[in-house]
């Protein structure tokens, strides 16, 4: 196998500087404190041995393996891990195989995910896992012991725990191949199922285009009838429409003569009423200006009347004002009165604090030098206390605590005493026992019963591979004739749908008015192309004489000439109704398509040629080319076809039948063969099971002998032991009573503390009623200046409010002599008002009159005005009914001049050409008689009709049909090479299966073993196997653990107690290791739940293993008695926060160098 030699780090997670850690022969231990990154160094191994799950890192995604940057250090973009593997006996995989030391680097960039490199060449994630798989290690391998793995192991699913049988067996790779080829079997299935649906869905396009391209040739035929028909139609409506055009424009000149007329007479009758409306405008001057100065006066005598409202409305607010300023007045006094009031009463308390303020200071100093006194007697007395307290104290400890430790020494010397008898009587009982010749008998027994079970086995074992062998042979005959019966099967549905598509299709066409004659001929297989070129859509009618489009049974023809060349006629070969019989005999059937154009010339009236390519020469010389497909030819070809499947379905069905028996007989001795080796397999597993049963018979015999004897030993070792433990004993005890002994009275003491304690509570009494007096004067003395300081800002309030009274009182005196003077003044202006109103009112009768003298004269102009105003109005509207007749005639004209241009593009739209040319587009000559505009109008409508019922038609079918063809040419090949490679993946995986389940019983048989031997060295006794429970498929099957520690009955592993887990799963993983050893095993802090005798049996385990096999080993641990142990140390500090470095030490390099001082 290929060994590590060195780890480099650059980078990832906490080693943000390049960092190699040597992987040496040996045991390599790696330590440091909690949190300085030594888990960093096995996730590093294993994400460089292709680990692709964040959460197996640690982390929530694989960015989060890039240093992501401290207090003092920015966060990397790019994280780089390499291992380094010795090639040198040449054991790596082909494509790694050249070079002495092969470079295996992972690198991952921020955002941008991983890239591998191997000695300097990108490869895949999956060669590097297949890489280390074919090595026996790799990121999941089960020598790759992380932090709660062993936990993990302990607690997972039996079918979970399969998993460490498999790295045994060598089979991780192989399940890797088996799921891959397991992936492409199903896709290549599923895109077989996905190409035989498209086949199906081909081929029935393929159908659909064929009916759609004789759907297109009738579509043309009809459009070139319709293109025939429009160009009659629209050389008609040309021709009208040029009619109606120059009667338009003989309309349009009459009506520009009359409107020429009346507009005369309109201009003659407009300077009439210019005259007329002449004078108007002075006499509307001089009535506006009448009219204009009586509303002036008007206005005025209105404005009088407003201000006469105003002046009595403005009195009474001023009055009101006058009364509102009185009451302002008098209440300004009050609040001045209230002020004197208030001044005086502030005046006579301010006088009475100050009385109450003589002497206070005095008061105070008394009263704070009692205080001061009491305060330093309480002080005095409580130092006396304290000190006497703590004496006391410390003696009565001194004594509580050599009592208590006389009373623990005599229950030690009782418990020893009592111990020592048990060890006695124990001792007394083994040495009876270990004389017994039953145990050397049973010794003796268990041995043999272990040797014939282990020959029983071997026998068994070749059985059930003989089985085993037996069972693939069966497997393989019955995929073999599941295949053959898949195959024929889909050859029968073909067969079906293809027959099943075909009657529908003809069940389809027989629809309609009578049964086609085509359903009632007989045509010779490739003669159906010349049947229906000959008589094409005239099949589909019957010969009942009720259809309204029928063929009728007319006599044979009396003289009839004869085909020319001397060819047959088509008769010879259809089978037809006698009403054809005209029609067939008139039709010869030539060779090619060279003699159909030779003997054309020839044919007589009636007469025609067909070949077996459906070509079609006419005796009126139309003619069709070779490879039109008719419908009639088609629907023949379905029915010569149908009658071809329904033989051909016959047959597949008989020999489908024959498949289905043989495939129930290779299928029934597959069930014989799987019977027959599942009971081998089940013989086998009992032998199994009996000889570990004696096994563990043998196991426990000899762990009694050596467990009597270990027993003795450790008897008189404790004897010994508790003997000197109550030596010692006896000794303290003395020395603890004579320390009591020395112990003073301090009963004096007490009663002198309990005076002091007394004295010190009056005395605190006392204090604190001096300090409450003391208290009370200084509160009193506050609250006295507070009040003085309220007083004077209070008396400063009541004094501003008696200056802003008395200034507020002038103030409203001088307003109310202003409102006194405004009042009268109000008084003496409506007499004025009156004097004005009846100058007006003179003014007004005056200007009334005036204004209705100009009325009268503007009334009589208006009157003749409108006389004249009428007689244009009439004249004008006569005019205007000429111009709406003579716009009508333009109208007429320019709608039949767009009739024209109109008809012009729709002729040049649909028939490309001028509109005078549309005949000659159609080779109709411009002097023939055409049908009337009718007829041609109904035969169009009834040729669009049957053009609208055929629906859509697809003019590209035949193309569409030619392509179609191709695809399934080319998927068919595809699906015979799909088929290939299912058969042969088949093969592929059942020679995988059956490969893994022999390896897989054979290392299960191997690691159980191993197993059982390191299950008895790790507890130094008991017994355990291991067996395959949940499938008798033994890579379906789960890994179950049955363990008997010394003493205890036998359990599953998940019974034990926790250290027994522990020791449990290392002895599997170990025993792993033994089978199929791993070039490198990282064992993260596994020795933590075990104690130091548990930690030394582990050491000379992984110890004895590295030096017997090529394993290196990197402990991880905590434990002292394990970094002793190691060939080397590597430490692991994190002297800045956040940043792991490494620190090597040779412990064997250090040994030798003291040992050469």
């Amino acid at each position: 196998m290929v060994q590590f030699i060195k780890l480099r780090l650059s980078g990832f997670k906490s080693f943000i500087d390049s960092t190699e850690i040597m992987i040496e022969s040996g045991l390599t231990g790696i330590v440091g404190p909690n949190g300085c990154g030594k888990s960093n160094i096995v996730d590093a191994l294993r994400w460089v041995m292709g680990e692709i799950s964040a959460k197996q890192m640690r982390g929530g995604e694989m960015n989060d393996v890039i240093f992501n940057g401290t207090a003092s250090r920015p966060a990397r973009n790019i994280a780089e891990v390499s291992v380094f593997l010795d090639n040198s006996k040449r054991k790596a995989p082909a494509a790694f195989n050249d070079d002495d030391e092969i470079e295996i680097i992972r690198r991952i960039e921020r955002d941008q995910g991983s890239a591998y490199t191997v000695n300097g060449q990108e490869v895949r994630a999956r060669d590097v896992q297949l890489l280390f798989a074919d090595s026996a290690t790799g990121a999941r391998s089960t020598a790759l012991v992380s932090q709660g793995r062993i936990g993990a192991l302990i607690s997972a699913k039996p079918t979970d725990r399969r998993a460490v049988l498999e790295e045994a067996a060598g089979i991780t790779g192989l399940h890797s191949r088996r799921h891959e080829a397991e992936l492409r079997l199903r896709g290549a299935e599923t895109n077989l199922e996905r190409l035989d649906d498209v086949l199906l869905t081909l081929e029935e396009q393929g159908r659909g285009l064929k009916r759609q391209a004789r759907q297109a040739s009738r579509y043309r035929n009809i459009g070139d009838q319709i293109r025939r028909q429009e160009a009659m139609l629209f050389h008609q409506r040309w021709r009208a429409a040029g009619e109606d055009m120059d009667a338009a424009r003989e309309n349009l000149g009459e009506a520009e003569v009359r409107v020429t007329e009346l507009s005369r007479i309109v201009a003659a009758a407009t300077t009439k009423k210019t005259q007329a409306a002449a004078d108007l405008p002075k006499l509307r001057r001089d009535e506006a200006e009448a009219a204009s100065a009586l509303q002036r006066l008007l206005l005025a005598r209105d404005g009088l009347d407003a201000e006469e409202e105003r002046l009595t409305q403005a009195r009474q607010d001023c009055e009101s004002r006058l009364a509102q300023i009185a009451g302002d007045i008098e209440r300004e006094k009050i609040l001045s009165q209230d002020a004197a009031t208030a001044l005086a009463r502030c005046e006579e308390e301010r006088a009475a604090i100050n009385d109450a303020q003589q002497g206070e200071e005095a008061a105070q100093r008394e009263a704070l030098e009692k205080v001061e006194a009491v305060a330093s007697e309480v002080a005095e007395l409580e130092n006396r206390l304290t000190s006497l307290t703590e004496q006391v104290a410390a003696s009565e400890g001194r004594r509580a605590g050599l009592e208590r430790q006389i009373a623990e020494i005599d229950k030690r010397l009782a418990r020893n005493t009592e111990r020592i008898a048990e060890v006695a009587q124990q001792h007394e009982a083994l040495d009876s026992d270990a004389g017994n010749s039953a145990q050397t008998a049973q010794l003796r027994e268990t041995e043999a019963a272990v040797t014939a079970g282990q020959a029983g086995l071997e026998e068994l074992r070749a059985s059930a591979e003989k089985a085993e062998k037996k069972l693939a042979t069966t497997r393989a005959a019955d995929e073999k004739a599941r295949e053959a019966l898949a195959t024929a099967e889909a050859d029968n549905a073909r067969l079906r749908a293809e027959e099943e598509t075909l009657t529908t299709l003809l069940a389809t066409s027989e629809a309609g008015d009578g049964t086609p004659l085509m359903d009632e001929i007989t045509v010779e297989s490739g003669y159906e192309a010349a049947l229906g070129a000959a008589l094409g859509e005239d099949l589909d009618a019957p010969a009942d004489e009720d259809a309204p489009m029928r063929w009728r049974t007319l006599p044979p023809y009396e003289d009839t000439a004869a085909l020319p060349g001397g060819i047959e006629p088509l008769s010879t070969f259809v089978t037809a109704p006698k009403a054809l019989s005209r029609r067939l005999a008139l039709t010869g059937v030539v060779t090619g398509d060279a003699q159909g154009r030779d003997l054309a010339a020839a044919l007589k009236p009636g007469q025609r040629l067909v070949s077996r390519d459906g070509g079609l020469w006419r005796w009126d010389g139309f003619t069709v080319d070779a490879g039109a497909e008719t419908a009639a030819a088609t629907r023949l070809g379905q029915r010569n076809r149908l009658g071809e499947i329904r033989s051909q379905k016959d047959a597949a069905e008989n020999k489908l039948s024959g498949i289905r028996a043989r495939a129930g007989e290779a299928r029934d001795q597959a069930r014989a063969a799987l019977k027959a080796e599942r009971q081998a397999q089940e013989a086998l597993r009992r032998a199994y099971a009996n000889h570990h049963t004696a096994q563990d018979d043998h196991a426990t015999a000899v762990h009694k002998a050596a467990e009597v004897k270990s027993r003795i030993a450790g008897l008189r070792e404790a004897d010994q032991r508790l003997r000197a433990e109550r030596v010692e004993a006896e000794a303290e005890r003395e020395t603890a009573q004579e320390a009591l002994t020395a112990q003073e009275d301090m009963s004096a003491s007490s009663r002198e503390m309990e005076r002091l304690r007394k004295e010190t509570g009056e005395r605190r009494a006392l204090l604190i009623e001096s300090r409450s007096a003391h208290d009370q004067l200084n509160r009193e003395a506050a609250q006295r200046r507070d009040r003085l300081a309220a007083i004077a800002a209070e008396i400063k309030t009541w004094d501003a409010r008696s200056q802003a009274a008395t200034r507020q009182i002038s103030e409203l005196q001088e307003r109310q002599q202003g409102a006194n003077a405004e009042r009268d003044k109000f008084d003496a202006r409506p007499q004025e008002i009156a004097a004005q109103r009846a100058i007006l009112q003179d003014q007004i009768d005056k200007a009334e009159a005036a204004r209705a003298k100009a009325a009268g004269v503007l009334a009589q102009a208006e009157e003749r005005l409108a006389k004249v105003e009428h007689l244009l109005k009439v004249e004008e509207t006569n005019l205007a009914e000429a111009r709406e007749s003579r716009v009508r005639a333009e109208a007429v004209v320019e709608q039949a001049q767009q009739a024209l241009d109109g008809l012009a593009e729709r002729i040049s739209e649909r028939l490309e050409c001028a509109p005078d040319k549309a005949l000659e587009t159609v080779n109709i000559p411009p002097d023939d008689d055409l049908p009337e505009p009718e007829a041609v109008e109904k035969k169009l409508e009834r040729l669009l009709r049957e053009r609208d019922t055929m629906g859509p038609v697809n003019l590209r079918a035949e193309e569409e049909a030619r392509g179609i063809e191709e695809q399934i040419a080319t998927l068919q090949s595809e699906r015979e090479d799909l088929v290939a490679a299912i058969s042969r993946l088949r093969q592929g995986i059942a020679s995988l299966n059956r490969e893994g389940r022999e390896r897989l019983l054979a290392a299960f048989s191997e690691v159980d073993t191993h197993f059982q031997e390191l299950f008895v060295r790790l507890f130094g006794g008991g017994r355990a196997h291991m067996e395959l429970v949940d499938s008798d498929d033994p890579l379906e099957a789960g890994l179950e653990i049955f363990a008997s520690p010394p003493g205890k009955k036998l359990q599953v592993l998940s019974l034990l107690s926790g250290g027994e887990k522990a020791l449990t799963a290392l002895a599997l993983l170990f025993a792993v290791f033994l089978t199929n050893p791993a070039p490198i095993c990282v064992l993260d802090e596994v020795d933590a739940p075990l104690d130091d005798a548990n930690v030394d049996r582990f050491c000379d385990l992984i110890e004895e293993i590295a030096h017997k096999s090529d394993t290196r080993f990197v402990v991880v641990t905590h434990h002292r008695l394990t970094m002793a142990r190691v060939d080397r140390l590597f430490g692991v500090t994190m002297m800045e926060r956040g940043v792991s470095q490494i620190v090597s030490v040779d412990l064997q390099r250090a040994e030798r160098l003291r040992e050469a001082s």
